[in-house]
Parts: C-alpha cells; structure tokens; sequence
C-alpha cells in the first residue's frame, strides 16, 4: 500500500513538472486527476471506518471450564457511503477466544452480525475487548483505524466433579440428616426468622428484627442442629508443584491448559478439589463457611443456598498460589474465627508438617479438621508425601488422597485414613 501511494505522489509530482516544461494542459489536468484520485482515497479510508455501531453480546458474564462461552456480534453501518471490507480485530484475553472477524461489503444503512462460540479452558477473570475496526479505499491507497475501547468482565469458574459421597467426620455436637427439621417449640438451636402469624408464642418474637422491619418477626427453631463445616484451600506459594511446561496467562496469570483435563499443577487441583466440594455441601443445605489467602485474604462466614456458591465460586475463580504465607501460619491467623463443633475441611498440597501441630491445637479447641491432601509426589517434581499421610495419621487427623490424573469424584467418595 505504502509503494502504490509513492507511485502515484511520483506520477502527480511529474505530471505538473511535465506540464511546467511544456506547457500542455494535458499534463496538468493528469496532475489534478491523481491530486484529486489521492484526496478521494483518503476521505474514503477515513470514512470507512466511521459512523459505525458495534454491538457485542454475551449470554452471561459467568462461565465454567468445560463448558462453552458465547458472544453475538452486530455491526451497523449508519451512513449512506457503502464499506467495501471492514476488519475487526478483538482483544480479548480469554483463551482459545477468537472474535476477530472480515466483515464482506455493508452496503448502505445496513448491518452484519456474526456469532463466536469458545469452549473455556481456563478459570479466571478475563477481558473482552477492547476492538479495533480497520478498512480502506477501493484503490487500496490508505489504510484507517477505529479502535474502541469500550471493555467487559467475564469470570470462568473452575471444574466442578459431581460429587455422590464425601464422608465427614463426627463432630462434636449431635446432628444428621433425618433430624434436620423445624420444631414447633422453643429450642436451643435457632435456625432463622420469619414473619409473625397468629398463634406464635410472643417469647418467639424477635424485637430487634421486628423494630427494624416494621412488624412481627419471630425466630424459627430446629430439633437437631448440623455443625457448621469451614473449608479452607491452601493457596501457598509453598505448597505449589506444578510442570515446568505450564504456561500462564500474561506470565502470571491463570494457567493455560496444553491438553485435556486438570493441567498439572497443584494449585489448579485445589481449586477444583475446592469448588467440588463446596457444591456437594450447598446442595446438602449445609452451613457452609470458606478462607482462602488468594493471595489477598479471602473469608466467607458460614451461609446456606447458591448465594454462598456463587462467592465461593468467583474466589476460586481468581485464586493464585501466590501467597507468602505457610498453611501453618495461615491456620494461625484463621484459629479465632472457628467455634466450638466446626468441621474444618483443609484442601492442601502442603508436605510441611508443622502445620499439623496447628490443627491439633484446633483439636483441642473442639473442632474437628480433616484434609484432602493433593498427593505433590504424583506432580513434576514433587515431594514424597509418605511422611506426611503418616504424621496426618498419628495426629488421628481424617485424610483422603487426592492424585495427579485421579478421577476426583472417586478420589473423595474413597474412605478416610
């Protein structure tokens, strides 16, 4: 393009030379002829690329590895100048996302759509846009660019196994699942509130709620309480074993799987191990409390319903090994936040058994924890983890094995050791 508008700069320039030199009107006209040919091309490029509406949507901000991620696009041309080609280019950071497009002529005051489907491969928060709209003249003179920047989120949950069974250890206070149920009497164990009906007793009510609201509210009660379960994921920079081949968005971004499945890496399988297990609890209606340090410190109080998923979820989804603190130190800091009777559920790949003493401790406390430990001998590199799964055993500390390439439905169903 750059040698074709140098020709015809030299053909302008020696066609008013020619016409000094011999005077000839030919030549001049020649010379205003590609003067006005270059004008016309320039107006042209710079037009081509304006008065234009580009539309980009998107069926949700919210998408699952594994699952497919869909975008429309719609172009409109505004103007009565017809585009010959329009090229738009997008710069969206979500892998294996490609919405870059050649739009074929738009004739006047009409429109092109087109729609992009992209299987997600990577959990994290990602970028769409922003765009650039490219085009020319007809004579392939000029060359212009639009870009917009107008950008959007979109966050991609990790995997999640469907999980049949994970067995809990027992806790310290009473409950199951056959007396989960309300009670018609006053008990020890406040469940929630409600609206006040005629033949509530009035010691039921609840004045606080009742003076905030404006009405009667009274406190629901249950015969036989489930504990409350934390789950905590070890996102140390410590604890993380990963191939030496895995790639990153960005360098330091989420993992890039380079083949089917869970990519090698600890942290990945932490995340999934995590997100797996917070679904089966939610969808058994247990009180469901999560930490993770991300690296920034993450805390979820213990809650029921898709709500608390949905928390859980975006967490995981943004999760990096990148915290300098140890588990150890991280239980550390967590201890006063768990009551009396908490499951703790700790998802690790630590091999560092200093960590256990902390969880002894909680022991005493009256909290029962358990771990999933991400076996790091099954990934490149890794530590042997015998000494571990012997410490976690004499400690009486509940554990299941979870392997690099281990189906992790059936990981977790396996019994405790």
């Amino acid at each position: 393009m750059q040698n074709r508008r140098n020709g015809i700069y030299i053909l302008t320039i020696l066609s008013f030379i020619t016409g000094l030199l011999t005077g000839r009107a030919f030549y001049f006209n020649l010379g205003y002829m590609f003067s006005a040919l270059l004008l016309l091309s320039m107006f042209w490029a710079w037009a081509s690329v304006r008065w234009l509406v580009i539309t980009r949507r998107t069926r949700s901000r919210r998408a699952q590895v594994g699952r497919s991620f869909e975008e429309q696009f719609i172009i409109r041309n505004l103007a009565i100048i017809p585009k010959l080609w329009l090229e738009v280019r997008d710069e969206s950071n979500l892998p294996g996302h490609v919405a870059s497009h050649i739009v074929p002529a738009l004739g006047a005051r009409s429109q092109y759509d087109w729609q992009v489907k992209t299987r997600c491969a990577a959990r994290g928060e990602f970028k769409l846009g922003p765009m650039t709209i490219s085009s020319g003249d007809p004579f392939g003179l000029f060359y212009a660019q639009r870009r917009i920047e107008a950008t959007a989120r979109v966050i991609v949950y990790p995997q999640i196994a469907e999980i049949n069974h994970f067995e809990l250890p027992i806790g310290n206070i009473s409950g199951g699942e056959a007396q989960r149920r309300r009670s018609h009497y006053i008990t020890t164990n406040a469940a929630g509130v409600r609206d006040y009906v005629p033949g509530d007793s009035f010691n039921r009510i609840h004045w606080r709620s009742s003076a905030r609201r404006d009405k009667l509210i009274v406190k629901e009660f249950e015969i036989d309480p489930l504990v409350d379960i934390w789950l905590f994921a070890d996102f140390s920079s410590l604890s993380l074993v990963e191939a030496s081949d895995i790639k990153r968005v960005g360098g330091t971004g989420p993992v890039i799987p380079n083949a089917s499945g869970i990519p090698q890496s600890t942290e990945e399988y932490v995340a999934v191990v995590a997100a797996s297990l917070a679904q089966h609890f939610i969808n058994l209606d247990r009180a469901l409390g999560f930490v993770a340090y991300t690296p920034n410190r993450e805390i979820h109080q213990p809650e029921r319903g898709s709500r608390q998923l949905t928390r859980i979820l975006e967490t995981l989804s943004v999760a990096r090994s990148f915290s300098g603190y140890s588990l150890g130190q991280m239980l550390t800091l967590e201890t006063p936040y768990f009551t009396r009777g908490t499951t703790l559920l700790i998802v690790t790949s630590s091999v560092d058994t200093s960590w256990v003493i902390e969880a002894q401790v909680l022991t005493r406390r009256g909290i029962r924890p358990m771990c999933v430990l991400i076996d790091p001998s099954t990934f490149n590199g890794g530590k042997s983890s015998d000494e571990m799964r012997g410490i976690l055993q004499m400690a009486n500390i509940p554990t299941v094995i979870v392997r690099y390439g281990d189906d992790i439905a059936a990981a977790l169903a396996q019994r405790l050791i």
